[in-house]
């Protein structure tokens, strides 16, 4: 009982710095002059800064050095407790919004999934656009991985929750030796180029508002638009292009970009397999889908129709969501091709999400590998990715992951079938929100959203972003009995 009293206390901390992130709607609301939004804002900033302190005094004395049990227990906490905190100036703005949509959309921001119940975002004031985008930007590289950084200062250590937090196989290699210096290091680089895709933005035509609103969406591969149209409000190619550079970026391991940077050499690159596997893969499945396009007769133009795939494909493969025209009207094998892509090709130490491309890598080579016994039973077929022997746990553990998250897709399909919903709906659904997309087929389509899903239909969704979002056995530990034995 007193590990969770350090739980606690830790939230509360948390809770503290993340109503640091209300400045940034509220100086919005003094810029555009509502002062409506300035004091709702205002309010909810109060409110979390007052129940993380509140949490803090009460737990005090009770701190002490997390375990790894326990950052994983205050990994889910905080992923769930920052939405609910997030939607008050939602709850605060929209009257006619409800709780459950209002918690849908702030995990859908702080996930980076991009799915939305809201509709008029041209006219939602600009501070409400600007949250809703800042919390994409803080959820996509995570924003207790910028926690830690500060953590130690205040006398707790931050290595569980980093491992905790961090996507992906390959998160015990940490950049520098301490945790905190490594967080940092991330972070730089993350706000470094946030502040270079805001530029060019900009410069393509972009006012400030949306540039920084798509630059944050961007960056964290999440796919919020300020407009209901989304991308295609612009019918700028040269913005599409802006906007697929950085996806493109923001989809390779955010390891791989520091270490480019630290060698000053872009070699690294060529270096990371997974890099190279999951760039490789979309680039050319842009040239295919293209072609497939033109070869149907939806575009009569092969530029127009390579325009077009290339911003949807990416933007989907990266998991991010954008949308410049309805692909869902394309023939069937577009869009489910673009859907199967998002579940394999984000980078581990990316924003994206899904099974990740290391994974896919190994599943492939595993594969291979059980060919060549059957052929050579004798034979030693140690497993190499990029030069580098996978340990046989690294596989184990690669093959239970996919087997629990094919599992969790079955599982939260067939709860939206027996709520009734349509089955390319139900399973695309499931499909965009565990592997943070966005987007589906069906009604959740690019022309559509989730504002027409009942309640029931909203929670199992909101439940599949947050596990895919925290990588699966990150939340489903927590309801094995195995966890809560001592």
């Amino acid at each position: 009982m007193g590990r969770l009293f350090t739980v606690f206390h830790a939230l509360g901390l948390l809770l503290v710095v993340f109503s640091a992130a209300y400045v940034m709607p509220v100086a919005t609301a003094l810029i555009y002059g509502d002062f409506t939004m300035l004091l709702d804002f205002l309010l909810a900033m109060v409110w979390t800064l007052a129940s993380g302190v509140l949490m803090w005094l009460l737990t005090r004395r009770r701190k002490g050095e997390l375990s790894i049990r326990h950052g994983y227990l205050l990994v889910v906490a905080m992923w769930t407790a920052m939405p609910a905190f997030a939607s008050i100036p939602l709850l605060l703005m929209i009257s006619d919004l409800s709780f459950t949509d209002a918690y849908f959309e702030t995990m859908s921001a702080m996930t980076t999934t991009g799915a939305t119940v809201l509709v008029g975002l041209d006219d939602l004031p600009p501070a409400i656009n600007i949250w809703r985008h800042e919390l994409q930007w803080l959820g996509g590289l995570g924003v207790i991985v910028l926690a830690v950084a500060i953590l130690p200062l205040l006398g707790i250590g931050g290595r569980q929750l980093f491992k905790a937090e961090t996507p992906g196989p390959m998160k015990d290699s940490a950049l520098t030796p301490r945790i905190a210096e490594t967080a940092r290091n991330l972070w730089i680089i993350y706000v470094v180029v946030t502040l270079l895709c805001i530029g060019a933005l900009k410069w393509a035509g972009m006012n400030w508002l949306d540039a920084v609103c798509h630059a944050f969406s961007a960056m964290g591969l999440g796919g919020f638009s300020t407009h209901d149209a989304n991308v295609g409000y612009f019918g700028s190619p040269l913005i599409e292009f802006v906007l697929m550079v950085f996806m493109l970026f923001a989809v390779v391991s955010f390891v791989t970009h520091f270490l480019v940077w630290r060698g000053r050499s872009l070699r690294t690159y060529l270096r990371d397999a997974e890099a190279v596997a999951a760039v490789g893969l979309i680039l050319s499945s842009c040239l295919g889908i293209a072609l497939f396009l033109w070869w149907n007769g939806v575009y009569p133009e092969f530029l127009t129709a390579l325009r077009h795939a290339s911003f949807n494909l990416i933007s989907i493969a990266t998991d991010s969501g954008y949308a410049s025209v309805d692909f869902a009207q394309w023939p069937v094998f577009a869009p489910m091709w673009m859907l199967f892509l998002a579940c394999i090709t984000a980078s581990s130490g990316s924003t994206g999400g899904g099974i990740k491309m290391i994974r896919t890598l190994v599943l492939f080579k595993q594969a291979g590998r059980e060919f060549r016994k059957l052929l050579h039973p004798a034979a030693v077929n140690p497993m190499k990715i990029g030069g580098h022997v996978v340990p046989n746990n690294i596989a184990f553990a690669v093959l239970g992951f996919i087997s629990l998250y094919l599992m969790t897709i079955a599982a939260l399909t067939f709860a939206l079938l027996l709520s009734g919903m349509d089955f390319i709906t139900a399973f695309t659904a499931v499909i965009a929100t565990v592997n943070n997309i966005g987007p589906g087929l069906g009604s959740v389509g690019p022309s559509g959203n989730y504002q027409g899903l009942t309640d029931f239909q909203t929670w199992v969704c909101t439940f599949g972003m947050l596990v895919g979002r925290l990588e699966i056995f990150t939340v489903l530990i927590l309801f094995t009995p195995q966890f809560w034995r001592k």
